[in-house]
């Protein structure tokens, strides 16, 4: 299992039981240098959808109670963990990476600070949830990035709209179910 994407690169990988492995080896990692709790650690994104292709970078959540605080031990325990905070500014989140060379361009895994149970923790949880649960939205979003990968494939940026409206509407589903 070759793990990892040059900046800017998009490609997908076939299907990995590994990618659950090397999961578990992060969430080990975590849980060794930070204080997140187990509960607090999930697998997201594509490599934890049952048979897909993926990018080949494993995404990792992990959740704090309250990203206003979060501290310097915390940070410096994500960098023992082998995670580097990016530039990257999302609403409600923090970013961080793994990196496979010395230069900082390979990135293998994301790490996604979010807070426990807010709106992104629940949202990220039920797309991977619901896809794993539900071939016909599976194969649908395959398809989704196979037609990117075919006809458009201009980056990552572009990769990620194109997905864009295919998410919202999974997600829109979680407040149907929750009721």
């Amino acid at each position: 299992m070759l793990l990892g994407l040059n900046p800017d690169e998009v490609r997908l990988a076939d299907h990995s039981p590994g990618w659950k492995t090397e999961f578990q080896k992060v969430r080990k990692n975590l849980l060794e240098n930070t204080n997140i709790p187990d509960s607090h650690i999930a697998h997201i994104g594509s490599t934890a959808i049952t048979g897909i292709p993926a990018k080949p970078v494993i995404d990792v959540m992990a959740a704090v109670e309250d990203l206003a605080a979060i501290d310097k031990q915390l940070i410096a325990g994500l960098r023992a963990a082998g995670f580097l905070q990016l530039k990257v500014k999302r609403p409600g989140e923090m970013v961080f990476a793994r990196f496979a060379d010395e230069d900082y361009k390979i990135k293998t895994h994301f790490l996604h600070l979010v807070e426990y149970e807010g709106v992104l923790w629940k949202n990220l949880l039920f797309f991977r949830d619901y896809l794993n649960d539900n071939e016909d939205a599976r194969k649908e979003y395959v398809q989704l990035k196979l037609d990117y990968i075919k006809n458009i494939s201009t980056g990552i940026k572009a990769y990620t709209e194109y997905k864009e409206s295919f998410v919202n509407r999974i997600t829109e589903l979680r407040g149907t179910e929750e009721k």
